[in-house]
């Protein structure tokens, strides 16, 4: 059971020009901030208390419908300016590379392996231990080996029933505890460790979860969109959450991200995708590189940087007694 977004007011007077100056805008984005915090007024009358909001900009109000619809074509070029720039920042911060999600080991002081089965959550004490202290052999004073049917970390007794499981990650819960409540979520998802198959209170936990920071959360709920999983379809809101999942750092749905890119024919940005999940030690995203260089969608420079990356990362996870212990079982195989 171990398991922002304001509008630059510049008027473009050229026809030829599509937009203000993106500098300008900038300089401008905190003033104009500022001006639509601190009061809602509409940019076409003047009245103040405007709440109908331009559905593409969700910056610039109006008073009604009637406004907006006056102001449109003033407005058309200011909202196209800012949905550019908009559309870059949200790259900029969506292609960089995030930090890993996870610590690292609490016992050997190496990074946690990507690869589910190079680590376990320990209900006991909330800690993530790797799959090579996890089955480190023990010793007592004596230098004789022990029984290390233990937490290695809390040196807590591994829990004898799935019942006796579920009720540590209960306590784990009610701790705040985000790792042991999206665990649970997975747990109602697939029916296991004695739970009923239950996709809407999955998604409760799920949300739960990713409102605590944790971004793996955000993964589940955007799969859960992807394949209707208790909610209708949405391929868009998958997106959304991946997307949310893969700035906080969760390489799975950046793989996803990247697939769907792929899909659509938008290699560069298929390949940006697999080149920070591959960074993340997802193996899966160095193949889709090696196809793509294949297939000429990427360069020889490209697959070069990939193995490069990849081979960082393992440098970073690996440990004899790591080895030793995927030697052991291939459920502890962690690359």
């Amino acid at each position: 059971m171990s398991t922002s977004d304001k509008i630059c007011t510049n008027s473009c007077k050229d026809s030829d020009d599509d937009a203000c100056d993106v500098n300008d805008m900038l300089q401008n984005m905190s003033t104009i901030e500022n001006e639509v915090n601190d009061t809602s007024v509409c940019v076409n009358c003047g009245k103040a208390d405007a709440k109908n909001i331009c559905n593409k900009c969700k910056v610039t109000t109006y008073c009604n419908a009637v406004c907006k619809k006056v102001h449109k074509k003033k407005h058309k070029k200011e909202c196209e300016a800012y949905q550019r720039l908009a559309a870059e920042l949200h790259d900029e911060k969506l292609f960089k590379q995030p930090p890993p999600t996870e610590e690292d080991c609490q016992i050997c002081f190496l990074r946690i392996p990507t690869l589910h089965t190079g680590s376990t959550y320990k209900s006991c004490c909330g800690k993530v231990i790797c799959s090579g202290c996890i089955h480190a052999p023990l010793y007592d004073n004596q230098g004789n080996e022990v029984n290390n049917a233990k937490c290695p970390f809390c040196r807590i007794p591994t829990p004898y029933s799935d019942e006796e499981g579920i009720k540590r990650f209960r306590k784990r819960v009610e701790a705040n505890d985000a790792m042991a409540i999206c665990h649970l979520g997975c747990y109602y998802r697939d029916g296991l460790h004695g739970l009923p198959r239950d996709y809407t209170k999955a998604l409760e936990l799920y949300h739960k979860a990713a409102e605590l920071g944790y971004a793996k959360a955000y993964c589940s709920i955007g799969y859960a969109h992807d394949y209707g999983e208790g909610v209708i379809v949405d391929k868009e809101k998958a997106i959304h959450y991946y997307e949310l999942a893969a700035m906080g750092g969760d390489e799975v749905a950046r793989y996803n991200l990247g697939n769907k890119e792929h899909r659509a024919g938008n290699m560069d940005r298929a390949l940006k995708h697999y080149m920070i999940a591959t960074r993340d030690g997802l193996a899966v995203s160095l193949e889709e590189i090696k196809e793509m260089y294949s297939n000429g969608q990427a360069t020889k420079e490209n697959f070069t940087e990939a193995l490069c990356t990849y081979q960082e990362y393992l440098g970073e996870i690996k440990s004899a007694q790591r080895d030793k212990a995927a030697a052991v079982d291939e459920d502890n195989r962690y690359y």
